[in-house]
């Protein structure tokens, strides 16, 4: 099924992309949403062409957009299966010029996500899956499998810009042994891994299913895993709550 909807899913995402990209530096208004986190024009544009789209290539799946109206869990507890997106994931990046945004596209049946794919508008990066698993990094028309690396040395380290400061963290860093960490924002912290830049990913602080789903998805495939503390697989739509667990991301399987 989602071999097939790859080219016009890349085809979605790269225009979508160049939307986001034709407001990047641009004043805009921002409006800031209850969870306190940023809301622009470009959210807003983003979530309606994605969900035109899939609403004309899936037509009876729902769909499930952080920029949604509110879909209480009554509602989406009936859904099987479901499309999960992050119209703009990383909106404080695009709006402090760091580059480190993308386009988070998932699809999720019986609380796992079994399809993902993540497109990077500055460097023009698609990430994504395939029906047998697999994990691929398209860059124009080059297309790339995408493998973890065994682990570095020392172990490299990818973390939010936000993170630095979290206590859990810190002290979970202090069982690592030796490494060196890195910060990036947005999903694509679950692509620097599965390409084989980074090792690890431990999050402590806050977020959201739609921000995990498919880097979730893409790192699998690449031959990693993420996990909840309890060390199993995250599942999602599960609960009224729409929080991510603490989580870890990493290049074991």
């Amino acid at each position: 099924m989602f071999d097939l909807l790859i080219p016009p899913l890349i085809r979605l995402t790269t225009q979508v992309g160049s939307m986001i990209m034709s407001l990047y530096k641009s004043e805009l208004d921002i409006k800031i949403k209850l969870d306190e986190t940023p809301l622009t024009i470009a959210d807003k544009n983003a979530h309606e062409l994605i969900i035109e789209a899939l609403s004309k290539l899936t037509p009876n799946t729902p769909i499930f957009s952080e920029e949604s109206e509110i879909i209480e869990f009554s509602e989406r507890s009936k859904w099987h299966e479901y499309w999960l997106i992050d119209p703009l994931d990383g909106t404080r990046d695009f709006l402090e010029q760091t580059g480190e945004f993308c386009i988070c596209i998932a699809y999720i049946k019986q609380h796992r996500p079994i399809f993902g794919m993540i497109y990077a508008p500055l460097s023009k990066t698609h990430y994504y899956t395939t029906d047998v698993n697999k994990a691929f990094k398209q860059q124009e028309d080059v297309i790339q499998p995408l493998n973890v690396h065994t682990n570095h040395h020392p172990l490299k380290i990818v973390i939010g810009h936000c993170s630095s400061h979290n206590e859990q963290l810190q002290n979970h860093l202090g069982e690592c042994g030796t490494y060196k960490v890195s910060q990036l924002g947005s999903a694509l912290k679950f692509c620097t891994i599965a390409e084989g830049r980074y090792d690890y990913y431990p999050r402590f602080g806050p977020c959201s299913e739609w921000d995990t789903a498919a880097g979730v998805c893409i790192l699998q495939g690449a031959g990693g895993s993420v996990v909840s503390q309890d060390g199993k697989p995250l599942s999602y739509n599960t609960k009224d709550d729409l929080t991510s667990p603490i989580f870890f991301a990493s290049n074991k399987s």
